[in-house]
């Protein structure tokens, strides 16, 4: 089965106070989301690359390619109102009977490590969800009060998220909810058992300007 990675970059980033939105902000004098693509094309080089990206953002990434000469191939599509929608306008583009990574572009240090075996896992069990343990103590908010939850049974989530591409599509194609934060809630809902396995804490989504040194550091 051929590979797929669907980048989604189409968010506004209102949490990110600086003038530039957090997927063009430079590091090391590049775009992250250019970043992004290089961890997939480093740990394979025939990928198929589908990237969303709100109207407003299609001409500023065409001119930043042509300014940063990055020639990676990839199909550009226009996302929705919201990232459901953008993933859901991505997988439009991508065939059926395949393997799809799914990837927040602002989460640039993704690892040869974590494609290779989420690919690998997704090709057996129909989808690959890496996830990281929790090592602080975690509070549930319940009005006035909170209750404190055994982290032990808690684990974060990240993306990419991997899955055969015809399940995915289904699921996308039969979603009635537009509360999911993730891919993986949009296949369970669907029917589907999510897979999980180990990720990795430098794989780090970008949400706070502070970020961008932290990662500045981790790509040296």
């Amino acid at each position: 089965m051929k590979r797929y990675v669907l980048i989604v970059a189409a968010g506004s980033g209102m949490r990110f106070s600086i003038e530039e939105t957090k997927q063009f902000a430079l590091i090391h004098g590049k775009p992250v989301l250019m970043h992004a693509f290089d961890a997939f094309s480093k740990a394979n080089p025939d990928f198929h690359f589908v990237l969303v990206l709100s109207r407003t953002m299609i001409e500023q990434w065409k001119d930043l390619c042509k300014q940063h000469q990055f020639t990676t191939e990839h199909l550009i599509v226009e996302g929705g109102d919201s990232r459901l929608q953008s993933v859901k306008s991505g997988l439009n583009h991508i065939p059926e009977k395949m393997l799809v990574a799914i990837h927040d572009g602002v989460r640039p240090l993704v690892s040869k490590g974590v494609i290779e075996k989420g690919f690998k896992l997704a090709a057996i069990t129909g989808s690959a969800i890496p996830a990281i343990r929790i090592d602080e103590s975690v509070r549930e908010i319940k009005g006035k009060t909170s209750i404190s939850l055994n982290r032990q049974s808690l684990r974060l989530i990240q993306t990419p998220q991997f899955f055969h591409s015809s399940l995915i599509k289904k699921a996308y194609s039969g979603l009635t909810r537009t509360d999911f934060t993730d891919d993986a809630s949009v296949y369970e809902e669907a029917g589907h058992k999510v897979t999980l396995f180990e990720g990795d804490r430098q794989n780090i989504k970008i949400t706070w300007p502070e970020q961008l040194k932290q990662i500045e550091h981790l790509l040296k």
